[in-house]
């Protein structure tokens, strides 16, 4: 950036900011928040089922009682003998699994994780408008590492967790805890636009939506 082209920006910074008393800080001026928090309308968890598959995940439509029959016929189907099982997720569900469960008490290694045939975790929300969905490491979600590793994901949701959007989302987290972003499995792109799947986590993401009664 050149010199003159500098001092006009700074310039023009200057001129917003010349009604600003010179002794205010930020923090003595409240933000306003009474701003659109979702343009989504309609069938919230429908759109989060679209933009969940627009990512190359799997959805599946479940009542609370076909979870354990659906969760053992997605690992079966993926061929997962290895399972990590985060504390606190429910183990009903896993009533029909017939593979090992490897618990992360005490914590798995990252040579373990990678050796594990997939991972299975609940979620704290899922948001319709992106298609994401969100970990807080609460109760059968586990440390940020259990997500990532693994080359499977299986993730259960409810559909009451799904929220329009990012902004009502972000205003039920809590700040001090561990969240982590998933919009579909990892991939990634050269520059020729080749896609690559499996770089950063995991390859699949396998998501059963539970539709509350």
């Amino acid at each position: 950036m050149s010199g003159t082209a500098k001092e006009q920006i700074l310039a023009r910074v200057r001129s917003a900011l010349r009604d600003v008393p010179a002794d205010e800080r930020p923090e003595d001026v409240p933000v306003t928040r009474e701003y659109l928090d979702s343009h989504v309308s309609g069938d919230v968890v429908g759109l989060f089922v679209e933009r969940v598959e627009d990512y190359r995940a799997s959805v599946t439509r479940v009542a609370e009682a076909e979870v354990p029959g659906a969760i053992a016929r997605i690992l079966a189907e993926r061929g997962v003998s290895a399972l990590v099982v985060p504390a606190g997720f429910p183990g009903e569900w896993l009533a029909g699994y017939q593979g090992s469960r490897l618990s992360d008490e005490p914590p798995l290694t990252a040579a373990e994780l990678d050796a594990a045939g997939g991972v299975v975790t609940t979620a704290a929300h899922g948001i319709a408008l992106t298609g994401t969905i969100v970990l807080d490491g609460g109760p059968g979600q586990g440390r940020r590492a259990l997500s990532l590793v693994p080359d499977l994901h299986l993730c259960v949701v409810r559909a009451s967790q799904v929220v329009p959007d990012v902004p009502v989302a972000v205003r039920t987290m809590t700040p001090n805890r561990p969240t982590t972003f998933i919009s579909g499995p990892s991939a990634t792109s050269d520059i020729e636009l080749d896609r690559v799947e499996g770089v950063h986590g995991p390859r699949t993401l396998d998501v059963l939506l539970i539709v509350d009664s």
